[in-house]
């Protein structure tokens, strides 16, 4: 039902009953807006969004879901040319979440807000004044100033658009240094009246620019003459009252302990159900209940909690200095790992959990909890802590129901003062998740009367999780230096000149976990596969037998895949390359095309080996390395095959990203590969989907060297990532046995090679993706709907049945001994292998689909027979 008519109790009733002030535009603004009283010498009123998520906890969904339907209308209008010319500017600090929002609508639009926190070595690239605001003086605080100097639209959101001189203030101080052709104005609720919003048209006409407006609702706020004067008495009043003890609602009912179920949608219709406790259904009488400013203590103190969000390294908190799409993607990638961690820290059995942004924090916190929402059964709150001082009435006809007060604790600029944190005293919650940026996790957080210490008053577990504040690299800081790179003996079983690994040794550090815990962790978003190792396979003798007697019938192919790759490599991208594997699986490839060159040419080829994670990127403190020892134009990356080409769409947004943030250019994404069923990249040595012996095993065909390893804890922000050493695997070990078998080849099959190239010279070699879309069918045709738990080809059918839970695999109807190792692999670990006749990979590996322990059906249950 609609807010309005929700038993008579519209969330702006009381102030509009005392003050005589009215609401009036479109039929859904009174579901959008309640209304509140404030002290301020310029406006009594305050009007209190319900999807905002800053004084009104409410579904991080519905929160998120107005911000980037606003963003998809401003995409709309201005065009995809324009939207991809476009910056977004969102206002601190009620409208920071807002605007990020309405740049993931847009999709395509870097993001920046200002702020009220000066960064120490930044200099502003603009300011304006909020004439209404509390806290009136804003800062542009880019990263790169270029983002405001385009030429494209400038998209301004703030969360209602009232008189519209912030909006005003923005544009003059910006198209003064900065002109462009095109602004829009983007808010929730447009409450202009007639005349303020011919000021906007007459301004646009001024600066010889269009202005567009985009709003979810309209209308005007009518104030009787004296209502200022007759709010702040009214305040005063009220504030006395509170100080004193008396109650401030004058025979108000009291708070409701649930608030009701989350929205299902993003529109607010007929069935609207209010935020507020007391809202649904009639009000409780509670006498007991929570003062409007409660700030007590309470005899039991609540349970708290540290979360380790294990933020990706880099990666800004917000929009404060800047946000751009590269920034977004590696986010998203974060998001379900994150949100699994909180889970995983809530209470057995809470019902009601609230996710408690910090003032200017606010898309961060949102994001987390709108992922947390799909996992817990528990029902999701979301709103922030402000600075804005606003009177609280407990009353159900009246926004603001409770108010906690806290000292500010992040050292803000302007001197000590208070904080605020609205309608979470008396809310019911079991739980509230507090996230802060590194700057306000301080001592006053945690001190007595601070805000931990406010919460726990009214919520039995509080979880604290902290995000690094982002500050940009000042240009006379120089970098932390770097490790020289490891080498063999003392790290890997290869000579020292074959290979300089730019990892970190972990070999004392215990990562090991029996594959079916990983796999479980993995699947539930309970950890990321790159923070733990699974235990290395120890082949029986059959198996190496396997392994040795297809590097006998395959060493010449390979070979030969060496050498084209090689050549085409040195003849397209540079006569001396600096070869960087992807360690590991690229790393043997690594190796012998750098021994391709010496054999053709006399050449010593630099060859290293980093770490790329997917869905965290490649180690940009090898690329920094990298870039300090060679020159980027001549770093050719190397892996040993292409699946669906994951990695390879990895590399390239990760080198994107690197080259934005640093300014260092130079990096070619392409991956060289020695095979490419995929049809993935331009330069590969065959498309062939063979057995490369050294997908066969793990470490020891790769130098006695793990899987890399990423784990916040163990890697910081200026180490490289890690790897272990397999020191006690000595006795197994193959890696040099077999880069000898395959370079003893490299004479016979060099005029294959120059044959080979010739032709690859003149091909059309335009990737196709082909194995993409491959994969996207088998995962529908399996009814897995997931395309990460498909692992075509050889190689990747390998990785699946010696590291993760295979489900089934599917092998191409006549496949010989490329699979016989495939073959016993799968007849160990209990696997079918199914013949498929239409299959453009020797075989494809599917991991088990929502694996739990026990689970054999499709659906991740148990069957039971």
């Amino acid at each position: 039902m609609n807010i309005a008519a929700n038993n008579g109790v519209w969330s702006g009733s009381w102030v509009a009953e005392r003050l005589g002030v009215e609401l009036v535009g479109d039929d859904g603004l009174t579901a959008l807006l309640g209304l509140a009283l404030r002290r301020n010498p310029r406006r009594a009123h305050l009007l209190v969004s319900n999807v905002l998520g800053k004084h009104v906890p409410q579904s991080p969904s519905v929160v998120y879901g107005h911000g980037f339907a606003l963003g998809r209308r401003v995409r709309d209008l201005l065009g995809e040319r324009e939207a991809r010319q476009a910056v977004v500017l969102g206002y601190a600090e009620t409208a920071t979440g807002l605007g990020h929002s309405v740049a993931d609508g847009i999709g395509l639009a870097p993001y920046l807000h200002s702020t009220r926190r000066p960064v120490a070595g930044v200099t502003p690239a603009g300011g304006f004044e909020e004439s209404h605001s509390h806290a009136t003086s804003h800062l542009l605080l880019p990263e790169d100033p270029a983002l405001l100097s385009g030429e494209g639209p400038l998209v301004l959101v703030d969360d209602e658009f009232s008189t519209g001189n912030t909006v005003l203030n923005t544009i003059r101080d910006l198209h003064t240094r900065y002109p462009r052709k095109r602004y829009v104005v983007v808010a929730l609720v447009d409450m202009r009246s007639s005349a303020d919003a011919g000021r906007l048209t007459d301004f646009a006409r001024e600066i010889d620019a269009r202005v567009d407006l985009v709003a979810a609702a309209s209308g005007t706020v009518k104030l009787p003459e004296g209502v200022l004067e007759k709010g702040q008495e009214l305040v005063a009043r009220y504030e006395e009252r509170a100080a004193t003890g008396a109650s401030s609602s004058a025979g108000a009912s009291g708070l409701v302990a649930q608030f009701p179920a989350p929205l299902p949608g993003v529109a607010l219709g007929a069935d609207y159900q209010s935020p507020y406790p007391g809202a649904r259904g009639t009000a409780r009488s509670a006498p007991s209940g929570p003062h409007p400013d409660d700030n007590r203590t309470t005899p039991h103190r609540s349970h708290l909690t540290r979360v380790a969000l294990h933020w990706p390294h880099g990666l800004p908190d917000g929009g404060r200095h800047g946000f751009t799409p590269a920034h977004r993607r590696r986010l998203e990638a974060a998001l379900p790992l994150m949100a699994a961690r909180v889970a995983e820290a809530l209470p057995p059995g809470a019902r009601r959990v609230l996710t408690l942004g910090f003032e200017e924090l606010m898309y961060t916190p949102l994001r987390i909890a709108r992922e947390l929402e799909a996992l817990v059964a528990a029902e999701v709150r979301y709103s922030t802590t402000t600075r804005s001082p606003v009177l609280a009435v407990d009353d159900p006809g009246y926004a603001i129901r409770s108010r906690l007060v806290f000292p500010a604790h992040d050292n803000p600029a302007d001197g000590p003062g208070e904080r605020y944190a609205y309608n979470v005293a008396g809310a019911g919650f079991d739980a509230v998740v507090l996230f802060v940026d590194s700057a306000g996790d301080t001592p006053e957080l945690h001190a007595p009367g601070g805000l931990l210490d406010r919460l726990g008053a009214h919520a039995p577990h509080v979880l604290l999780a902290a995000v690094p504040s982002y500050v940009p690299a000042l240009p006379e800081e120089s970098p932390a230096m770097l490790p020289e790179p490891l080498r063999g003996p003392a790290f890997s079983s290869y000579p020292a000149e074959d290979v300089g690994w730019l990892l970190q040794d972990l070999s004392d550090v215990t990562l090991e976990a029996p594959t079916e815990e990983r796999e479980e962790a993995i699947q539930s978003g309970g950890a990321h596969y790159a923070e733990s190792l699974p235990v290395e396979y120890q082949p029986s003798e059959q198996y190496q037998a396997l392994f040795h007697a297809a590097l006998e019938t395959s060493a010449a192919r390979i070979a030969q895949a060496v050498g084209v790759v090689t050549e085409t490599v040195m003849a397209e991208r540079s006569p001396r390359p600096v070869l960087v594997s992807l360690a590991r699986a690229g790393t043997p490839v690594g190796v012998l095309m750098r021994r391709w060159a010496q054999f053709r040419y006399g050449l010593d080829l630099p060859h290293y080996a980093v770490s790329i994670v997917r869905g965290r990127g490649i180690d940009a403190n090898a690329l920094r390395w990298l870039a300090a020892h060679h020159d980027p134009r001549d770093v050719v990356f190397v892996d040993g095959w292409t699946g669906k080409g994951a990695i390879t769409r990895e590399l390239a947004d990760a080198v994107a990203e690197f080259e934005a943030r640093t300014g260092v250019s130079g990096f070619d994404p392409e991956i060289a590969v020695l095979a490419d069923p995929g049809s993935c990249v331009r330069t590969y040595g065959t498309r062939e989907d063979f057995l490369i012996p050294s997908a066969c095993l793990n470490s020891t065909v790769s130098g006695l060297i793990s899987r890399t390893v990423l784990r916040a804890d163990l890697v910081g922000p200026d180490d490289f990532h890690g790897a272990k050493y397999y020191r006690e695997l000595a006795g197994a070990d193959v890696s040099v046995a077999f880069l000898d078998a395959v370079a003893a080849r490299f004479a016979e099959v060099t005029e294959a090679v120059d044959a080979a190239v010739k032709e690859l010279a003149v091909a059309d070699r335009t990737p196709t993706w082909e194995g993409w879309a491959a994969v996207e069918r088998i995962s529908e045709e399996y009814g897995i709907h997931d395309v990460n738990l498909v692992k075509p080809g050889v190689g990747e059918t390998t990785r699946v049945l010696l590291r993760r839970v295979p489900w089934k695999i599917l092998a191409r109807a006549g496949a010989g001994a490329d699979l016989d190792h495939v073959r016993l692999l799968a007849e160990q670990r209990g696997v079918p292998v199914e013949e498929v006749g239409e299959l453009p990979y020797t075989c494809v590996g599917l991991i088990h689909p929502k694996y739990t322990r026990g689970a054999t059906g499709a659906d991740g249950r148990a069957v039971n027979v």
